[in-house]
């Protein structure tokens, strides 16, 4: 979703993201009769003691579980988050088996469950029906005769869940956040990044071949001849790399102010006259829009001077080869087996594809997520988790109200207003009041796998036209299944979400104390209270519209602050000659240096009547920030960290670790941290912000 920021990017192959990345149960937990009971809630098992925590306290503190938890063959990263989806994906496929087993009621959610994840599983059909079930539509590209029948084709394809060259969605109005608005947004990449396309070093060009590569496998296993496929992809290539050089890239989509362009409808189609507004409007059923935002005026003007100069056989074997592309992991084990080849074991290091049953449980919850969450929610998290969840939250909305008061840098007048944002913090917590209503979708197990898949497209668009063109934003409304395991920020709404899935251990232990889970669950909700905060949340006022709310003066300030951050991050090397990008990984950088301020301010807060002792070994600061860097351990292959270095906008596990705690100035305290210690920062070179 638009604007949402997301606590930890998941694994994703060429479909919707949305950096979606909480919280289970805990504890104000003071002092009780019972309290001196609980344990350290650290497992000694998973610490490298040989190591020093001034030294590498990524390996001091996880040292021991990356060493017993090699990279399963599955996985180009391997941490926490993939171990807490290992153990859902097992849960959400009982329920799932469950309610296939049983005979349901045509019409409901569990038929609709049912009869998805039988369809998913059954590869001898797929593996019968071959490329059939994308025929028609492939069909009707090659029907097309003229450039201006471009944009019906791409609304139609759009409505089944094909991309097109641009982005057409209805989301909040940055401005106006109450309501809802047509954005238009640039697109068109199979590739998500422009760099993929651009960039001449030697990785990235190894990037392309491969992908070439890809592109002319696709075009064979959809039957045409080797000679056709390898011209369709030089097509592909040329649109695609056109595209690229008229797009954003992912710093310059993060400011967004310079990525808001509101108009008329009219005033659109005079300014980006190249376009066929009203045709492609009607065929999106969005003709009764009055007003649009325009996110990348360059890329969308790039592309109606596309559509008017490209031959049109260039524009067919593009639209040709984004239908093959989305249609391909819900088709023929071979279609499956290419995909692998070139998103999980070039692009990730992956030496294994997931089994079929994990592949379908997703789709399952893809397409029915909020009807599985349901079943979910009623198995493993009680309500009486919510409640005690509330109370945690708003332990860490009170210390982040200390922290901001506490700020010399900052005048009454911004402190004001940003404590007036932090009182109308919207708090979404396990699972929504409301579900969604899946009456309207359909299931039909006489349709193909993929068809199905068209449909769940088509109802997810008219569900938006319906709910969303010219409407009231639903405040409400959640864009996280309560089974994920992540946590959001939605900075149009000012609201956190942490879903039911992640209260688990290493983020979460029942039994253990208030210093164990102020460091871990404690510092994620600090990250997403602080993203309200950070170089992009801090341009949205309390209701959610993006608009200054700084006094004179304080905004410079504040950025003298973050470039401290970002400089640091940019000058750190992950792999021999390639570095963190420190600008476009600021915004969760800040996030987690203020999740742990905040956290650890609350935390004293919480014992402050009954300081909490030594335990196995460690005082409880200490502990604190071991559970902090213990929800961090992964193992990571070089081919995913390059990767993710370029596209993701989360720093990886051991420099969320080794790059954040030396700007923490009670780390150092805790652990007595000396200029001895090669993560010694001098105090002036710290990070100051929370």
């Amino acid at each position: 979703m638009k604007n949402m920021i997301i606590f930890a990017q998941r694994r994703t192959k060429k479909k919707n993201k949305m950096k979606v990345k909480l919280f289970m149960a805990v504890l104000a937990l003071a002092a009780t009769p019972s309290f001196a009971q609980l344990n350290s809630g650290l497992d000694k098992a998973r610490m490298d003691l040989t190591k020093l925590p001034g030294t590498d306290f990524f390996e001091f503190a996880s040292g021991g579980w990356m060493k017993s938890h090699p990279l399963p063959a599955q996985y180009g990263r391997y941490g926490q988050f993939e171990v807490l989806d290992e153990v859902n994906a097992k849960r959400i496929r009982s329920l799932v088996q469950d309610v296939a087993s049983q005979k349901n009621a045509l019409g409901t959610d569990e038929q609709k469950i049912a009869d998805l994840y039988k369809l998913g599983m059954d590869s001898v059909r797929q593996n019968k029906e071959g490329f059939l079930p994308v025929k028609a539509d492939l069909r009707r590209i090659e029907s097309v005769k003229k450039s201006s029948e471009i944009l019906p084709l791409m609304a139609y394809l759009n409505k089944k869940g094909v991309q097109g060259y641009f982005g057409v969605r209805i989301g909040a109005d940055d401005k106006n956040c109450m309501m809802n608005i047509v954005n238009i947004n640039q697109g068109g990449l199979t590739l998500r990044q422009n760099n993929y396309y651009l960039d001449t070093d030697e990785h990235t060009a190894k990037v392309r071949d491969a992908y070439r590569k890809h592109i002319t496998n696709l075009f064979k296993l959809a039957g045409f001849k080797e000679a056709d496929a390898l011209k369709k992809m030089e097509s592909v290539m040329k649109l695609e790399t056109r595209i690229a050089k008229a797009s954003s890239s992912r710093i310059e989509l993060r400011d967004p102010e310079s990525n808001y362009h509101k108009m008329t409808v009219a005033q659109l189609k005079k300014d980006y006259a190249d376009i066929d507004w009203n045709t492609l409007l009607s065929a999106l059923d969005m003709s009764a829009a009055a007003d649009v935002v325009v996110g990348q005026p360059k890329a969308i003007r790039e592309i109606g001077r596309l559509i008017k100069d490209t031959p049109i056989d260039d524009q067919k074997n593009y639209f040709e080869y984004k239908l093959i592309v989305a249609a391909s992991p819900f088709l023929t084990d071979a279609f499956r087996a290419e995909n692998f080849d070139f998103d999980g074991r070039f692009m990730m290091g992956s030496k294994e594809d997931n089994p079929r049953w994990k592949q379908t449980v997703n789709t399952v919850q893809r397409v029915l997520g909020q009807g599985i969450g349901k079943l979910y929610v009623a198995k493993y998290f009680p309500a009486a988790h919510k409640e005690r969840m509330e109370k945690l939250v708003e332990n860490l909305r009170t210390a982040l109200g200390q922290r901001i008061e506490a700020q010399e840098w900052m005048s009454e007048e911004t402190k004001k207003n940003a404590l007036d944002k932090l009182a109308h913090f919207g708090i979404m917590i396990g699972y929504p009041d409301k579900w969604t209503d899946y009456s309207k979708l359909t299931v039909n197990p006489k349709l193909s796998y993929w068809e199905n898949m068209c449909v769940a497209s088509e109802f997810n668009h008219n569900k938006q036209i319906n709910e969303k063109l010219n409407k009231p934003v639903d405040r409400k409304e959640w864009h996280m299944m309560p089974q994920t395991v992540n946590a959001s920020y939605n900075p149009t709404s000012n609201s956190i979400c942490f879903p039911a899935g992640i209260l688990q251990y290493p983020f979460f232990d029942m039994t253990a104390d208030d210093a164990f889970n102020y460091g871990a669950i404690g510092v994620v909700i600090g990250h997403e209270m602080t993203h309200g905060f950070d170089d992009e949340g801090a341009q949205y006022d309390k209701d959610g519209n993006l608009k200054n709310w700084w006094a004179d003066g304080d905004d410079a300030k504040f950025r003298a602050r973050t470039k401290v951050m970002s400089d640091f991050f940019d000058a750190t090397e992950v792999l021999p000659g390639l570095h963190a990008n420190g600008k476009m990984t600021l915004g969760e950088t800040l996030a987690d240096h203020g999740g742990l301020q905040v956290a650890f301010q609350a935390y004293k807060n919480a014992t402050k009547d009954a300081p909490l002792g030594e335990k196995d070994g460690f005082t409880a600061d200490q502990r604190f920030f071991i559970a902090f860097a213990t929800v961090w351990g992964q193992n990571i292959n070089e081919s995913e960290l390059r990767r993710r270095t370029m596209v993701d906008e989360h720093a990886q596990g051991r420099w969320r670790v080794n790059c954040e705690l030396p700007h923490c100035d009670m780390w150092y305290d805790a652990f007595h941290i000396t200029e001895q210690d090669p993560m010694f920062i001098a105090k002036d070179k710290r990070v100051q912000i929370w």
